[in-house]
């Protein structure tokens, strides 16, 4: 048995709608900063359904003033090895 990090996309999702109010970002003006035609994909992050890209997520670290490491929830799970 072993222990391995995965992300909580539920607590990431309140995590970033969190850090978007500090930062006084509303989604209308994260969503411009995306360039994204409709605001759903930020939805979905905050909604904990969808985790940002690669890209997308840098793009939200520096528009949030923080880094990835301090957007995603990660949790420890414990692995059951088979033999």
């Amino acid at each position: 048995m072993g222990m391995t990090q995965v992300i909580d996309m539920a607590a990431t999702g309140r995590n970033i709608t969190r850090l978007r109010e500090k930062a006084g970002l509303s989604v209308k003006k994260l969503q411009d900063v995306f360039g994204f035609r409709t605001p759903q994909a930020i939805y979905k992050w905050q909604h904990g359904a969808a985790l940002p890209s690669i890209d997308n997520m840098v793009i939200l670290a520096s528009a949030l003033s923080v880094t990835i490491d301090d957007i995603i929830i990660v949790n420890d799970i414990q692995l059951e090895l088979c033999a």
